[in-house]
Parts: C-alpha cells; sequence; structure tokens
C-alpha cells in the first residue's frame, strides 16, 4: 500500500527495545534483524532521539551497511525533555542526524504531545522549524506522536493542518479502553485524512499474553499463531494505516511477526469473526467501570487521582502484571500531581457524584492495598 507516495508494507522495525548484550546494545544481533528485517521486503524502521543508544545503533545496524535508498528511516523530537530555547529544541534535530549518520530522514515526528508536553512546541515553534527543515530535503515526511484525549487531538489537527500523518498508540486492549481512547483518537485522525502510524500494537508485550478467556479463543482458532500475532494484525488491518510498529527484542520475535505479516492482506471473514469473540471475552472480565468522566475529580478535597488509580487496577485485572499496573499508577497518579490511594479520608463525596454508581472508597481501598 502506498501512503504519502511512499510505499510501505505493513510492519515496521521499532527500535525502542533493541537487543542488550549487558547494559549496552548488541550490535551484532540488531544487525541480523535488519539484515532479516530487509531480506522480507520490510523498509521502515523507527527509532528517536531519546531512545538511549538507538540512533547510534541503527547507523551501525542499518546505515552503514546499506544504500540509503533501501529503507525509510523515522526519529522523533522530544521538545519536553530538558529544552528551555528553541536551540536546545533544534539541536536534537542535528544530534538525530549525526548520531544516525542517514544525510536525511524519511519521517520526522515531533514526539509524544499531549497534556503539558505539547506546550513546548509551541512555546519552541517547532511546528515552523520542521517545515524549514522539509524544505531544506532534510525531512521527506512531517508528523506527531500522539498520547492524549481525542479532544485534544482534534484540536492539534486543527491548528495544524500541515501535519501529515499522526503516530497513535492502538491496540485492542485500549481500543475502547476510556483512558486511551485508541478508538476515538484513530477515527479523529481519519477524520482529517491523516494516514496513521500505529504504536503499541502488543501493548508494551502485554497482549502476547492477554487474560485466559482471550488467549484460549486465539489459541482454539489457529494453535500456531502467536497471541501478538492477532494483536499486530488487527491494527494492521486497519484503514489509512501506514504502517505497524512493533518494538524487537530478538531475533525469535523478529521470525514471528515476518512469518504472518509478509503476506498479510487484511484479516478475512472467519478471523474476524474469531477477533470479535476474543473481545467480547475481554469485555465480559469484570472491571471497574470507571469512564474516567473525573467528576470525582472535582469534588474531592484531597485531589486523589481515582481515575488513574482504577486504570492501574484494570491492568492488574486483565493482564496480571504487577509492575506494568504500579507503572501505569505511577505514571496517572503520581506523574499527574495527584494523591495516592491511600490517603483518601473516606468522606464519601466522590460517590455522590460518580455517574457510575462506584464504591469508590472500597476500590481505593483495595488498591492501596494491592499497588501500593
Amino acid at each position: 500500500m502506498s501512503y504519502l507516495g511512499e510505499e510501505i508494507k505493513k510492519l515496521g522495525f521499532g527500535l525502542m527495545r533493541l537487543p542488550k548484550k549487558g547494559e549496552a546494545i548488541d550490535i551484532e544481533q540488531t544487525k541480523a534483524m535488519v539484515d532479516r528485517f530487509l531480506e522480507a521486503g520490510f523498509t521502515y524502521f523507527d527509532t528517536a532521539w531519546a531512545y538511549a543508544g538507538s540512533e547510534d545503533a541503527i547507523r551501525q545496524a542499518l546505515v552503514e551497511r546499506y544504500p540509503r535508498e533501501r529503507f525509510q528511516l523515522a526519529t522523533k523530537n522530544a521538545a519536553w525533555i530538558d529544552c528551555k530555547t528553541r536551540e536546545d529544541a533544534a539541536a536534537q534535530f542535528e544530534t538525530s542526524l549525526k548520531q544516525t549518520g542517514a544525510g536525511y530522514f524519511d519521517f520526522y515526528l515531533l514526539h509524544n504531545l499531549g497534556e503539558h508536553r505539547t506546550k513546548p512546541f509551541d512555546d519552541f515553534d517547532m511546528w515552523s522549524f520542521v517545515q524549514e527543515k522539509k524544505k531544506e530535503g532534510l525531512i521527506r515526511h512531517v508528523g506527531f506522536s500522539f498520547h492524549s484525549t481525542p479532544e485534544e487531538l482534534e484540536e492539534i489537527l486543527n491548528r495544524h493542518p500541515e501535519m501529515e500523518f499522526v503516530q497513535l498508540q492502538i491496540n485492542y486492549g485500549d481500543w475502547e479502553n476510556p483512558a486511551v481512547q485508541s478508538k476515538k483518537c484513530y477515527e479523529v485522525a481519519r477524520s482529517h485524512g491523516k494516514p496513521v502510524i500505529i504504536m503499541e500494537p502488543v501493548k508494551g508485550g502485554m497482549l502476547a499474553n492477554p487474560p485466559k478467556e482471550v488467549e484460549e479463543i486465539f489459541k482454539k482458532a489457529d494453535p500456531n499463531a502467536s497471541c501478538a500475532s492477532w494483536a499486530i494484525r488487527f491494527a494492521a488491518d486497519l484503514e489509512g494505516v501506514i504502517t505497524v510498529l512493533s518494538g524487537m527484542s530478538n531475533l525469535e520475535q523478529m521470525e514471528d511477526n515476518l512469518s504472518y505479516m509478509k503476506a498479510f492482506t487484511g484479516f478475512t471473514k472467519q478471523e474476524k469473526e474469531v477477533f470479535a469473540r476474543a473481545r467480547e471475552a475481554m469485555n465480559r472480565i469484570p472491571l471497574i467501570p470507571c469512564t474516567t468522566c473525573n467528576y470525582c475529580a472535582k469534588v474531592c478535597p484531597e485531589g486523589i487521582g481515582v481515575s488513574g488509580t482504577f486504570t492501574a487496577m484494570n491492568y492488574l485485572t486483565l493482564y496480571g502484571d504487577q509492575a506494568a499496573a504500579q507503572h501505569q499508577e505511577n505514571w496517572l497518579v503520581g506523574g499527574h500531581g495527584k494523591k495516592r490511594a491511600s490517603e483518601c479520608v473516606e468522606c464519601g463525596k466522590c460517590e455522590e457524584a460518580c455517574p457510575q454508581h462506584i464504591r469508590i472508597r472500597e476500590e481505593l481501598k483495595r488498591a492501596a492495598a494491592e499497588l501500593l
């Protein structure tokens, strides 16, 4: 499929989780993965200034070993990390050029927009900076990656119609998750005519080991197909998708991805029916029915991060991954300046305001015991 004049197959090599030898990236294993990826006919590589060692590794494993026209390389600018001036943010671009040795970037992204992270790009007018670099021939296509609400995405795209594509977190676990709203964000991007690059299709690896009820449906339908393959194909089956990024860490993961994506043209009718049953099974798992309306936050005298806590608890229920759930709680509660569940004074005002009639005090006690 061709988007933005580029022929790109539906699998992209995400370079955030490259194999390690000790603390350093394993360059030789990365070279072997790059070779196998290109040999199978795939061409899209995704790195970022903020991925420690990744740009340097891909210079050694890819750029110095293959003609520039054999691949597309994407990297990203994180102006919200330690940048006090436009010059600081622009320096990230120059560093990326030097570290990758690529000469130019096929895709360049303003990285991780949403919430407070959007403001530095506005303050430093990085929107015009990337357009200048495009005119200089140092960037072929300009877009941004995004983690926030569909309403904020709508606002950004209204202000910046010149952006050519959007990179979104999309997976079947987050498709209708009120905390992520993958489906609604996807629909906003498509309503603006923007093609989408998909990140986190396996939800940081969690959908490689989905809830048992879901796994059984997939295994019954195709005993030889990994659960990760169903997750990636769900993302690749969507309309208007440039490519689906998979953060591969070893050759085994690479071979698994290549085995089902090399000839992928879309789900069959039968596969769509299997996926519908799997989604139904996931929806039957008893979760805290929080819609993140945050009415509770408006009345809580202590500033407890109720919705963020409940999102983390639902992660724990769905995937049984304590570390991932704690990471979510740390980001959505502590990272947003909210107080922890253990600090609730049990006044009950939140329960009076909750349209879902959640027993919030009881759930916060459970969260404090299981997460903190």
